[in-house]
Order: C-alpha cells, then structure tokens, then sequence
C-alpha cells in the first residue's frame, strides 16, 4: 500500500524554500486584492490527475486549463475546465467561434503568460497586459464553491474562493471571461 504524502497547509504566503518571482507576484496580488488562500506545497505535478490527493487533502477540485491557439497561431485562449471533463475541440471551436483551434506552442505561454508548461494557471493572466490571451471558462467550473489553482508553479496548489476570482482577481488583470458549456 502506497504511503501517503504528509502535506502542510498555509493560510498567508509561505516562508519556506526559495520560491520563483513569479509564485511571489501571485501571492503579492492576492494579499493586495484581499484574496484569501489556503495553499500547500507538494511535488511537481505537471497534469491533473497529478494532482487528485493534493486536491483531496485541499477539499477542492483543481482545474485543467488549457493553452489554444486558431491555426493561424493569431488568437490565444486560456481555457479553464473542471479537471475530470474530458476537452472536446469542436464543441468549444463552435461556442467562440474559431476554427481549427490546437494547442498552442509552449513559446506563447511564455510570452504571453510568464508561465512553463505544466504550470499554466489563471494566475498568469498578471501577466498579460496587453490582453493578448482570451479568458474561457466551462460554466460547470465555477459551481463549486471553491478552486483550485497553481500560483505560477506546478509545486504548489492554492484553494481559493471562486468567487473572489470573479469578482476581485479578473476585473485587477482587466480579462473578461468568456462563459461556455462544455
């Protein structure tokens, strides 16, 4: 029988181990947004099912997101979705009017959102003042009370009310959310 982790919550921003600037920013915007977080630390987890004990231990579902692009690599898309829903391309192609829409290169995630692969998150959108990535979101991921995202990092998962990241998060980094049903 596989151990399980002994993880640590933190209720404020965390003191422990070297942490990037970026995961930093995070906690910076959310203290100053009066965001609270409860957050915990724990091994690189690079998809969703990565993630599913640090979820339990939270009491919260993290979402998927995802980075699009069209074909024309002209339009960009951060796609928040609850992370047991499977992504079906052509029913979202249909609701935001764009076709052929793919994956997009790990190089605009970067540049547009100061975030690696495997650490994408809401929370990139500080970084995107120029407003050059869409906001989607499946309507389903914001019925629960709380979410789940990394703060820029895919070591550490914060819990925070959904509604603090409608109402206080988005209007701060000037993205409207596109509302789609999945």
């Amino acid at each position: 029988m596989k151990n399980k982790t002994e993880y640590v919550l933190f209720n404020s921003r965390p003191s422990n181990g070297s942490r990037l600037q970026k995961e930093i920013e995070t906690y910076n915007i959310l203290d100053n947004l009066k965001i609270k977080y409860t957050g915990v630390d724990h091994n690189e987890a690079p998809t969703i099912e990565a993630l599913q004990e640090v979820d339990s231990f939270l009491g919260v579902k993290a979402c998927k997101n995802l980075f699009l692009c069209n074909s024309q690599k002209t339009k960009f898309y951060l796609l928040i979705m609850p992370g047991d829903k499977k992504f079906i391309t052509k029913i979202l192609s249909k609701q935001i009017n764009s076709s052929r829409l793919s994956f997009a290169d790990g190089k605009f995630m970067e540049q547009y959102l100061n975030i690696t692969p495997g650490s994408l998150s809401i929370f990139g959108l500080i970084y995107d003042k120029e407003l050059n990535v869409n906001l989607v979101i499946d309507k389903e991921a914001l019925k629960d009370e709380y979410v789940g995202f990394h703060p820029c990092v895919n070591t550490t998962t914060l819990k925070l009310k959904t509604s603090d990241i409608i109402e206080k998060f988005l209007p701060y980094t000037g993205h409207e959310p596109m509302i789609v049903e999945l």
